[in-house]
């Protein structure tokens, strides 16, 4: 059933730019549901609006009208540092800056990295989560240090050395040793990538068993594991779902 919906012209066949274009749509239907599954738990007052404030009560109420609690625990300095961070992305996504969340400024704010005004948050809080040093960069110790943790004087395994390089080559475009917000940003939200059109020609290269660039019903349920394990399917949630809601 999904394949025939992803088959926008009917013709029987499955192009590069029909994946492409369904898993755009399921990504999309994928925030709004989450948005959507959130919002009431957030709208307090029943508005069909969040407000800064409300949104502050929902996630730190408790934290901040009980403080003594939470004084040596970690999560003290987990809260300590989300909250101002939270208010800070809230207030970028609040485009008109009443202080107050429509559905689409929500979204902005739950899911910063699908819009263009968010994108100076997303490198922010990237640097910000990776430069442990605090000097206002990312060096490459702290860029390996993200994505593996050393044991005790081991050796580093091949990968973390094929990372290095990709930092050396690739990551610090001034090479000076270390990222600046504009080598972040180029490294996480690249300009020339579409990641529905590398998911969508992966698809299409790993499952086109007779090479003419266009897959078969056939095709794409021979090769189901990879699908599953897809965007295409939302990660094989779509396949429990009633096809109607698609």
């Amino acid at each position: 059933k999904i394949v025939d919906r992803i088959d926008n012209d009917g013709d029987g066949f499955v192009t590069t730019e029909e994946l492409k274009t369904w898993i755009k749509r399921v990504q999309k239907r994928y925030i709004f549901d989450n948005v959507a599954k959130v919002w009431k738990d957030y709208d307090r007052d029943k508005d069909d609006k969040i407000s800064w404030e409300e949104y502050k009560q929902a996630t730190y109420g408790y934290y901040l009208g009980n403080p003594a609690e939470f004084h040596d625990s970690s999560d003290h300095h987990t809260f300590k540092k989300m909250l101002p961070r939270d208010e800070r992305r809230f207030k970028a996504a609040d485009l008109n800056g009443d202080l107050t969340a429509t559905r689409e400024e929500f979204t902005a704010f739950l899911h910063p990295e699908e819009f263009e005004h968010m994108k100076e948050i997303v490198v922010l809080e990237t640097l910000e989560d990776i430069d442990k040093n605090g000097d206002g960069f990312v060096d490459q110790d702290e860029y390996i240090a993200d994505m593996f943790s050393h044991e005790e004087n081991g050796p580093e395994p091949d990968w973390v050395l094929s990372e290095r390089e990709q930092f050396n080559e690739f990551r610090d475009l001034n090479k000076d040793g270390k990222l600046d917000k504009d080598e972040i940003r180029h490294w996480i939200l690249p300009q020339d990538y579409d990641h529905a059109q590398a998911e969508a020609r992966h698809l299409v290269y790993e499952s086109d068993k007779n090479k003419d660039e266009k897959l078969t019903k056939e095709e794409i349920l021979e090769n189901w594991n990879m699908f599953v394990g897809s965007q295409a399917t939302n990660y094989g949630e779509d396949l429990t779902k009633n096809h109607d809601e698609l």
